[in-house]
């Protein structure tokens, strides 16, 4: 291979900036789509015709290397609309079942093959020590055990390997990429993007522990996190990438960056790219998340090279170990979308996997204002049901961020069914359900409602924009727990990809529920508040009582939480 074959195998673009010429010209060795960035159509062939122009360009140049194309699927094939879309990872930690998740990326895998994609940036196994960060839903727990036990994921990404070898063991599975490396989970206050200061000891046993049983169970690449330890920026650490991981931890597969990952090095980004790529490769980067201007990446790399200051040696081991994903998951053998797959798109099978997930990942935490006299089953034969709340008919909402779009959005992004569209389907047909966005005390009054259904939450959001230091019901959603639940007997279920203020509120409630971002399948929800099955969720991380005990963990010398840490309540009062 030339160095310029070289440094194009290393070389990560947008899907807007990529063309036929683009890839056969520069040797591009992978694409990806950003959040929110899709082809015109969302139809599957769609899809796979834009993955499939790409691919045709990488097979065009001189040695034929497939291009590898990747995608945000962090909770179902959240770009594309359709999709089965499962709760987030928060919500998947209070299961404390590591088949279910294995299931889940199963499906996603299925999912991802139907739009002709085989690489999902997932899982996330960030170990998320303040709910103040804004990626927060996007970690399984606070607690390095539950995250280590999810990481299951990757056997239903990739199937199941040789243990320490990236693997994808047919064209049903996908590679996954473990991120973000290491310690995004633990900055300082929650900021999301800020620095981890912490021991060795520590960032290793809290958050670097996940990655050891992702490497063991073959995931093919991790991604580095944009966040420093005790200041020094990931994406330049040669101490955790080469020595750590690579050579202690005996990584395998590829490392990637995040999008622009490199340009963030310095503190104002892009302020000398030439020492942000000679750091960054130098430290142990295999693959760069350009994404847009690539020709200005591969110039830099390759005069950096041909002077001397990243050697050749560095550069074989980053295309080595991206041939070897490539070759391991049977890109060259398969490098064009099997159509077949295209069924698997918001299949009914994999909606009843999320289904499944969204009912044991609600997490019941009070029932009844006595001991003796439990709210909860509600009853399917009541005369009439109150459904109220901004978040009760909202698919939108219930998927919060990275749903179709980066920051998600409000209303019927996508196929799905609402917290109201399953309440109506589950109750007797004589029962009458009334809605209300949100209700006056005297419009709730009025309804003479046998009981009512409060569903609030969260805006969505994303990243960085999800950063709070608050962490406050919005206050529409406030005025409709006063309104209602001062009027009717009431239900209030939290959308949320977090724990948030509630201890004022608790005492208006008859029953309250945790069903974090569950995704398209709203009558996971409803199976269990009328009965069918029992809640077997439990908390993922600690309940505080105000935002001014952040951060608390289990496990803190001071420790006086709301709900503590893996509690919740079954239909019978008895917490587990």
């Amino acid at each position: 291979m030339t160095l310029d074959e070289k440094i194009g195998q290393m070389t990560q673009i947008e899907r807007y900036v990529a063309n036929f010429d683009v890839m056969k010209n520069f040797s591009i060795g992978s694409v990806l789509s950003s959040g929110g960035s899709t082809p015109n159509s969302s139809t599957t062939e769609a899809w796979q015709n834009m993955v499939d122009d790409l691919q045709a360009g990488a097979l065009a140049t001189r040695l034929g290397i497939p291009m590898l194309y990747g995608i945000d699927a962090i909770h179902g094939h959240n770009n594309v609309y359709g999709a089965t879309i499962f709760p987030h990872n928060i919500g998947l930690g209070c299961t404390r079942d590591p088949d279910l998740v294995r299931r889940v990326g199963a499906a996603t895998a299925l999912e991802l093959r139907a739009t002709g994609i085989p690489y999902t940036f997932a899982p996330c196994i960030a170990v998320c020590r303040d709910p103040r960060w804004g990626r927060c839903y996007e970690s399984f727990s606070e607690d390095t055990s539950v995250v280590r036990m999810m990481t299951d994921v990757i056997y239903g990404l990739q199937g199941n390997g040789t243990p320490g070898i990236p693997f994808v063991s047919d064209r049903s599975k996908v590679a996954a990429c473990a991120k973000h490396y290491v310690g995004d989970g633990g900055t300082q206050r929650g900021i999301n993007s800020n620095d981890t200061i912490l021991s060795y000891e520590d960032l290793f046993r809290i958050h670097v522990a996940p990655y050891v049983d992702a490497i063991a169970k073959g995931v093919s690449t991790i991604m580095l996190s944009y966040s420093s330890w005790n200041g020094v920026k990931m994406h330049m650490n040669h101490r955790l990438i080469s020595t750590l991981l690579k050579q202690e931890l005996g990584f395998k597969g590829f490392v990637i960056s995040d999008m622009e990952g490199i340009d963030f090095i310095t503190d104002i980004p892009d302020a000398n790219y030439t020492a942000s790529v000679l750091e960054s490769i130098n430290a142990g980067l295999d693959m760069i998340m350009v994404p847009f201007d690539y020709e200005k990446f591969i110039s830099t790399l390759r005069t950096l090279v041909n002077t001397g200051y990243i050697s050749m040696q560095r550069i074989d081991d980053a295309v080595t170990r991206i041939l070897r994903v490539k070759f391991s998951m049977g890109l060259f053998e398969h490098p064009l979308a099997d159509r077949s797959f295209s069924p698997h798109l918001g299949s009914q099978d994999n909606r009843m996997v999320a289904r499944e997930a969204v009912r044991k990942s609600l997490v019941l935490l009070k029932n009844g204002k006595t001991e003796s006299r439990p709210f909860l089953p509600l009853s399917k034969n009541a005369t009439r049901v109150l459904v109220a709340g901004t978040h009760a008919d909202d698919v939108g909402l219930q998927c919060g961020g990275w749903t179709i779009s980066w920051q998600g959005s409000a209303g019927s992004i996508t196929k799905g069914t609402t917290v109201l569209d399953a309440v109506k389907a589950a109750v007797f047909t004589t029962t009458q359900v009334i809605h209300e966005a949100s209700p006056t005390a005297e419009v709730a009054a009025k309804t003479k409602a046998d009981f009512a259904i409060v569903v609030v939450g969260e805006q969505p959001y994303a990243e960085g924009a999800g950063d709070n230091t608050n962490l406050t019901i919005p206050d529409e959603g406030i005025s409709t727990i006063k309104n209602v639940c001062s009027e009717v007997k009431c239900l209030v279920i939290l959308i949320s990809g977090r724990p948030l203020v509630v201890e004022p509120y608790l005492p208006l409630m008859e029953a309250f529920v945790a069903a974090w971002l569950p995704g398209t399948e709203g009558n996971g929800v409803t199976d269990v508040i009328f009965g069918d099955y029992d809640f077997v969720g439990s908390l993922s991380r600690t309940w505080f009582k105000s935002a001014d005990q952040l951060p608390m963990n289990f496990g803190d010398p001071i420790y006086d939480p709301l709900f503590r840490f893996a509690f919740g309540l079954g239909m019978g009062k008895l917490p587990r």
